[in-house]
């Protein structure tokens, strides 16, 4: 395929040569933050999570697309990232699911992509530098450039309420019933939950007595995009529940619960984005191997109401907290995957023996 030249620059000034992919925007320009996913696989899984919002997301590994796409992999009813980065676009996709390929994919969604990027070098400035604003795009390299010095990052951004639903939904049909704020919650996550529970979708900007009135036996806070420190509203939301019902957070659900129970966030250099990032469980000992995409992270030594219970082995970063008297615990990993491993999918469980039993198990 013959493709356009495009370029990709940083608001740094550091440039990269390409070529243009998927969606091709009229103006030649797409602009976001840039962070870099380490997964080996899944890519429609990366692509279509909606904690993305915002963010152009760049593949480590070096060929991507050759197994096609599915509409049973999405995790959710359209891709929220603002672009990705490869260093090979597949042009033949072949595997027994696959319902088309990833071009034709990225182009019905209008997502933009460039490709023939140097990978390697692109995640070393990074790690080197953090996730980075910028541009990349088919357009002249000098307005390129310039889109990418006015980029903005993710930081102070509420990006929950763009992708949140409008409406109420509910699903399965589980004799509990739990309430799951919709902060960019992924389809797998949903599954997990209807698998055990009647569980109804709520906008994340749902109130505390609009959740009482639906009679829940418990509470669910998703996974999402963005600054949690941009979400006071949420937080006092979750600050009125805490308490009244159980409740199991995940990733940002996490950040918020956090925040609630008294603790600060503070943004990672690069994130934590990828599929075999070692766990702690300090109650059990325990090591899972998990899925993650956070920019963001607790801050230690700051949670005034309950107690870490999972660091991350690599860097360090509060990865969970329990807070048994009031009936609440959060994960920043991913327990549903999608994609990734699936060692910590226990925790699901784990929230129904609380709804049971009123005691939050650590086993």
């Amino acid at each position: 395929m013959r493709r356009r030249p495009a370029v990709l620059v940083l608001n740094d000034g550091t440039q990269f040569e390409g070529y243009a992919a998927g969606f091709l925007p009229d103006e030649g320009i797409t602009m976001g933050e840039f962070v870099f996913n380490t997964a080996l696989s899944g890519y429609q899984e990366v692509i279509t999570d909606p904690s993305y919002a915002g963010q152009v997301i760049a593949f480590t590994y070096p060929h991507i697309g050759n197994y096609g796409v599915t509409p049973l992999d999405d995790e959710a009813s359209h891709p929220w990232c603002r672009g990705i980065v490869t260093r090979e676009l597949s042009e033949v996709s072949s595997n027994w699911r696959s319902a088309g390929s990833l071009e034709d994919f990225l182009i019905a969604r209008r997502i933009p992509a460039i490709t023939g990027i140097d990978t390697r070098r692109f995640t070393r400035h990074l790690r080197a530098h953090g996730a980075l604003p910028g541009a990349f795009g088919h357009a002249p390299p000098n307005a390129v450039s310039e889109a990418a010095r006015i980029a903005k990052g993710t930081d102070g951004t509420d990006l929950v309420a763009t992708v949140s639903t409008k409406e109420i939904v509910t699903y399965g049909e589980g004799e509990l019933h739990v309430v799951a704020f919709d902060y960019g919650i992924k389809t797998t996550m949903v599954a997990q939950l209807a698998d055990r529970f009647r569980v109804t979708v709520v906008p994340s900007s749902t109130s505390a007595l609009d959740v009482a009135a639906l009679a829940p036996d418990g509470v669910f806070l998703s996974n999402g995009p963005g600054d949690p420190a941009a979400l006071s509203e949420n937080v006092a939301v979750i600050g009125d529940l805490v308490g009244s019902l159980p409740i199991f957070g995940i990733c940002l659900g996490h950040q918020l619960l956090a925040t609630a129970l008294g603790a600060t966030t503070f943004k990672l250099p690069f994130g934590h984005h990828g599929s075999n990032h070692p766990v702690h469980d300090l109650a059990t000992g325990r090591i899972e191997i998990t899925a993650q995409n956070h920019n963001y992270a607790v801050t230690p030594d700051t949670l005034s109401r309950g107690t870490v219970s999972h660091i991350n082995l690599n860097d360090g970063v509060i990865e969970g907290i329990a807070a048994r008297d009031e009936r609440c615990f959060s994960v920043q990993y991913h327990p549903e995957a999608g994609p990734g491993p699936h060692d910590a999918r226990y925790l699901f469980d784990r929230f129904e023996g609380l709804l049971r039993t009123g005691i939050l198990e650590s086993k």
